[in-house]
């Protein structure tokens, strides 16, 4: 089996479905298996606004890496990145600066496989196969470490991915390992998200989720901020995705289904 005739990578079992296929599905993109698709279905039937959510998500990723480049920031680092589809964090930071650096991190092994063939070519952009709840395994890697200069800022990206983290493996932990290794001056840009809106429905949402290779897990406003601590909230501070920094012509008609925000380390 493949995905847009492309062959499948060793080891991967097509049947368990895959936050990063299910995301790209939900985002119209073609880089997942029939596993995904059912498990977008059911997320869809229990959550119309599903397609609305995640595009509002990818929204709120592009103002936050523009936001970043008129910073100053060239170089992004970009956690749980998923398959790297049209309007991902390359496309949109080289847009605006054709030298920006980017390393998508991700341990799904065929977003692994797509992202280094929609990369080739791209002398700036890599992607690199590594868990995320192992900073040091991250941050110590080569591809990081050649693409990536510690003594200049960095745009840290942890968008839509800290909701597949369990309480277990201490997420604020996590976030506080990769924010004590970037350098003064550098943007960290989050997005989660939360039930507080909509409970029956996210609770619908995770029971969808629970048989996949990602379970979801929803948290509330307080502990999403909370994984913003150490850091310089950016005006409007953690608000619903939507509302960070709108374009202009904006109409709050959104889903406020994700909390998102952008910190800087003093």
């Amino acid at each position: 089996m493949s995905v847009s005739g492309e062959r499948v990578p060793e080891g991967v079992d097509v049947r368990v479905p895959s936050a990063a296929r299910v995301y790209d599905w939900l985002l119209g993109g073609n880089h997942n298996f029939d596993a995904d698709r059912a498990v977008g279905e059911k997320v869809m039937a229990v959550l119309p606004s599903g397609r609305r959510v995640a595009a509002s998500n990818r929204a709120f990723l592009r103002r936050a890496v523009r936001y970043m480049v008129e910073q100053g920031v060239t170089q992004f680092l970009d956690l749980g990145s998923g398959i790297p589809t049209v309007g991902n964090v390359h496309e949109i930071a080289q847009d605006v600066h054709p030298e920006c650096q980017v390393v998508y991190v991700d341990y799904d092994k065929v977003a692994v496989a797509h992202s280094r063939l929609i990369l080739d070519g791209n002398p700036n952009a890599t992607v690199v196969e590594a868990d995320l709840c192992r900073p040091q395994t991250v941050l110590n890697s080569a591809a990081v470490r050649a693409s990536l200069d510690f003594d200049r800022p960095i745009g840290l990206l942890m968008v839509a991915v800290f909701h597949f983290i369990p309480d277990s493996l201490r997420p604020a932990e996590i976030v506080t390992h990769y924010r004590d290794a970037l350098p003064a001056g550098s943007l960290v840009a989050l997005s989660h998200l939360t039930a507080d809106h909509a409970p029956l429905e996210m609770a619908a949402v995770t029971d969808a989720m629970k048989n996949s290779r990602d379970p979801m897990y929803f948290r509330p406003y307080d502990e999403v901020v909370t994984l913003f601590d150490g850091l310089e909230l950016i005006d409007p501070g953690v608000v619903s995705a939507p509302l960070w920094r709108p374009e202009p012509g904006f109409r709050d008609i959104e889903p406020d289904d994700v909390y998102a925000g952008v910190g800087r380390k003093i």
